[in-house]
């Protein structure tokens, strides 16, 4: 398929609170974003195509991206439609992520995921969604090989340098590959895996990650108690800026295209505005 027409530079961000709480809040953060260089919002907690409206419509150049939006949720013909109306109002500038999510979360609807994501592709097709405006989240080689033959791109979630090197493999030259990374900006070692720790242990919980972790060379030691420090040393960017900025160069070295990073930080109810801020010149490095 090859890659996106639409230009998302070499950083972005991903977080789930520019989808939820005020959205006044989070039009400004997205501006602010946008002005300190980063290349795209990825929208984090299943969001939908509507969620990306108000960032869209706060900003002039950001691409904004949905990380991902569950194709269990929504249907795609109304998601062809809505995505339509974005390309027309603010033309090259939505992307549109999808994923098979997690039987854990979706019920008795989870059923054969790679057979359901083709035939979600199939139906977004017929519906006139262009294929280079979308990436899929893929962690395995089926996957990838659909990210890569029927989208523009892939979008890996809890991933190593490891398999971005992998996934470019499978992917060849030209199509997107854009792994999520995760930063604790704090140099101190306890704290920063105590904080990591915290936000990894739910994902320890879902197979799709926990066999893909396994399949890097990991072992189920390293899987329990919110992850072993070779664990959380692999899949967190922590420290300064500057050891951010060496995973970002890692992943890059590694065959991606744009690293997109989620900063965690022990206060959940804030976005982490200070932290992007001390980020952003990685933008430019």
């Amino acid at each position: 398929m090859g890659g996106s027409p639409m230009d998302i530079g070499r950083l972005g961000i991903w977080d789930s609170g520019l989808r939820m709480g005020d959205v006044g809040r989070n039009a400004e953060a997205a501006a602010e974003l946008e002005e300190l260089g980063y290349g795209a919002l990825w929208l984090g907690g299943s969001p939908g195509v509507r969620h990306a409206v108000p960032l869209l419509e706060a900003t002039s150049r950001i691409v904004v991206a949905t990380g991902i939006l569950s194709i269990w949720d929504h249907e795609p013909e109304r998601v062809a439609e809505e995505q339509a109306g974005l390309d027309e109002a603010h033309p090259g500038r939505f992307l549109l992520g999808l994923g098979a999510s997690h039987g854990a979360l979706v019920g008795d609807r989870y059923a054969r995921p790679y057979s359901a994501m083709i035939g979600y592709l199939d139906r977004l097709d017929a519906a006139g969604s262009p294929a280079g405006h979308r990436v899929l989240a893929a962690l395995g080689p089926r996957m990838l090989a659909a990210a890569r033959d029927r989208a523009a791109g892939a979008h890996p979630y809890l991933v190593t340098p490891e398999h971005t090197r992998r996934a470019r493999e499978i992917l060849g030259t030209g199509p997107l590959l854009a792994p999520e990374v995760k930063a604790v900006l704090d140099a101190d070692p306890d704290r920063a895996r105590a904080v990591a720790r915290g936000h990894l242990e739910m994902y320890l919980a879902l197979p799709n990650y926990t066999r893909n972790l396994l399949k890097l060379g990991f072992g189920e030691e390293d899987l329990v108690g919110g992850g072993s420090d070779a664990l959380i040393d692999a899949v967190f960017a922590w420290g300064d800026p500057e050891a951010v900025g060496r995973r970002i160069a890692e992943h890059i070295d590694a065959g991606a295209d744009h690293v997109t990073l989620q900063v965690v930080i022990p206060d959940q109810d804030r976005l982490p505005l200070r932290e992007w801020r001390e980020l952003a010149p990685l933008v430019t490095a």
